[in-house]
């Protein structure tokens, strides 16, 4: 009988590339494919794959683990039971997000947040830098200098009291990201339609868990996605777009495209399985499936698989942000808290692949 050749072979499965599916073994060597093809020879360790799809390992690229909301609320997931999670959904790199507060010093928010994922994560990973105070030595020193060390992608936020950014500084950020070859990340809404539709809802007694897809308009993302397009025109800076939610975003980054502007963007499982007919639940049932966006009508799921299927949209992510559905997360507030004050979040790390790999 012949030695074993490879170290470990993958047989009899169906392999997915990112163009087809075929029928396959796959050799690997250390962490190396080094052969894809029928009746491969023997490994040291083979592994029948029979029925079973063979995937290359996942990325989410936008995923809330171990993080501290503007709110003081804790994720539930450490950095090692949800590497684990994702480990078993058949991802293997996560980006999450290394989070400024105000007044915090961004190099030690990166260096912390560094130190806990060393600790914890038991697959590979990096950081997004969320800014929300950019103050002179953020912009002109802190990203330079955590770009060059590899760190090379800045999140901003459009909304919410304690993170939003103003268009000023946004452009300076979008300048220090150009000049220093960064990409720029966006959560995009109309800060001020939201925080309108807000206080008439609560003013009028709509408190319960299903107002807050009404709190968060559509037209909201849509203008949000235009100015936020424009300002990174202004400086001829490349941006992503997170978590695109309707038919009218979807809309507005075609066009972008369209135009050949430096415009990429997601969505997320939420988006594509969900509705806000979700959030309409007893008691605060409904709040388990509070996130912001929040998911839309079926119409917006049937124009999101369409974008991803013609390129307008290039990632599915996660958005994962697990809270607690106790007085530690969900109900830190109370079972009747206001939609305002319930964290929003869901989880997803470990069923992203699951629920994306096909439309319902």
């Amino acid at each position: 009988m012949s030695e074993p050749i490879y170290d470990c072979v993958i047989r009899g499965g169906t392999v997915a590339s990112a163009s087809e599916t075929f029928a396959a073994d796959v050799a690997i060597d250390g962490e190396t494919i080094t052969a894809i093809g029928r009746k491969l020879p023997k490994g040291k360790r083979e592994i029948d794959a029979t029925g079973h799809f063979v995937l290359p390992g996942g990325i989410d690229s936008h995923a809330h683990i171990e993080q501290l909301s503007a709110a003081g609320i804790m994720n539930a997931d450490t950095w090692q039971s949800a590497t684990v999670s994702a480990a078993y959904g058949g991802t293997t790199s996560v980006i999450a997000f290394a989070a400024q507060h105000k007044a915090n010093n961004l190099m030690t928010v990166v260096s912390d947040y560094a130190a806990l994922a060393n600790k914890g994560a038991v697959i590979d990973y990096t950081f997004h830098m969320i800014v929300s105070d950019p103050t002179e030595i953020t912009i002109k020193e802190h990203l330079p200098a955590l770009i060059a060390q590899g760190h090379g992608s800045i999140k901003v936020f459009m909304t919410y009291d304690l993170l939003q950014v103003p268009d000023e500084p946004f452009l300076d950020i979008l300048m220090t990201a150009r000049e220093n070859g960064a990409l720029v990340a966006v959560h995009a809404e109309n800060h001020g339609m939201i925080s309108w539709m807000v206080k008439r809802l609560l003013a009028r007694g709509y408190t319960a868990p299903k107002y807050h897809a009404v709190s968060h308009p559509r037209l909201a993302e849509k203008e949000a996605f235009e100015r936020l397009i424009a300002l990174a025109a202004l400086v001829d800076q490349p941006i992503m777009i997170f978590h695109v939610s309707t038919a009218e975003g979807v809309a507005t980054i075609r066009r972008a495209r369209g135009g050949g502007l430096k415009v990429y963007a997601e969505t997320c499982p939420q988006y594509l399985f969900l509705t806000r007919h979700d959030l309409d639940r007893p008691g605060a049932e409904g709040a388990k499936f509070m996130c912001s966006p929040p998911p839309r009508e079926t119409a917006d799921q049937e124009a999101l698989w369409r974008a991803l299927e013609l390129g307008d949209l290039q990632t599915v992510s996660s958005d994962h942000a697990p809270y607690r559905f106790d007085n530690q997360g969900k109900k830190l507030h109370g079972m009747r808290a206001p939609f305002r004050r319930v964290a929003n979040g869901l989880p997803g790390l470990e069923t992203r692949a699951k629920r994306s790999w096909m439309p319902p």
